[in-house]
């Protein structure tokens, strides 16, 4: 499961925006983070975003509620960020603001959103009419918005993951109020590893990752990333 999502885009002649896909990109935007929490009784917080390129760019950042195809002006989000649009020098960085407007979520679970931040190089100057192709990158990490109360402490969700035997695969069960993120889900098959890409498993939700064969299998490996972003390794005992 990828930390941080990144596409990248061409801009032709200023009109238009096609999605490329298998081509090798480079964003120059960096985001200090690889998500971000909210916790319910902040004001406000911030993330920063750094220019590291030679040029300067221009960044519009929006939130979404996990559609990665909506617009961002026909999205309804609880939180109002700011600015939504700016110009970035080289070497220099910006600071998101996020506030929450009190819209009402739920109390008894974490909410997951998307921040996107949408890197476009500056335009040179020309009085040229031909033709001009230009990259953007996208870049997209969650947002948890996490209520005051909450039972646990969500750097220890994963290892209250109950793992079970089921038909074709291995069940993982989440019963915490936390988002757990799984990185990767691996297993010893025959004397063989065998690893899978992890997903992540929302609150008091469960998830099977597919495994041929789990006859043989008493614990699985997985890899987690805490609030930190740091990718943390567990193992843990499997039921029959």
């Amino acid at each position: 499961m990828s930390i941080i999502h990144r596409k990248a885009f061409t801009l032709f002649s200023g009109l238009f925006l096609i999605l490329l896909t298998g081509y090798s990109v480079q964003a120059s935007v960096v985001i200090s983070g690889t998500r971000v929490i909210y916790p319910e009784n902040q004001k406000e917080v911030t993330v920063k975003v750094t220019n590291m390129g030679s040029g300067p760019v221009v960044l519009q950042s929006w939130i979404d509620n996990g559609d990665v195809n909506a617009r961002p002006e026909t999205l309804k989000v609880p939180f109002v960020l700011t600015p939504p649009i700016n110009r970035v020098e080289p070497n220099k960085s910006q600071t998101l603001r996020i506030s929450y407007t009190g819209t009402t979520l739920p109390k008894d679970r974490e909410s997951v959103f998307w921040l996107n931040v949408l890197e476009i190089p500056a335009k040179a100057d020309t009085n040229s009419k031909q033709n001009y192709l230009q990259m953007a990158y996208r870049s997209r990490i969650k947002l948890f918005f996490r209520p005051q109360g909450l039972i646990g402490n969500p750097n220890d969700a994963a290892k209250s993951l109950v793992w079970t035997k089921v038909s074709g695969g291995l069940k993982a069960t989440n019963s915490t109020p936390f988002h757990i993120s799984l990185v990767t889900v691996g297993v010893n098959i025959g004397g063989k590893p065998s690893r899978i890409e992890g997903q992540m498993i929302s609150p008091n939700d469960s998830m099977t990752f597919a495994l041929p064969d789990n006859s043989s299998v008493s614990t699985v490996d997985i890899e987690f990333v805490n609030d930190y972003g740091a990718v943390n390794k567990l193992s843990q005992a499997i039921k029959p």
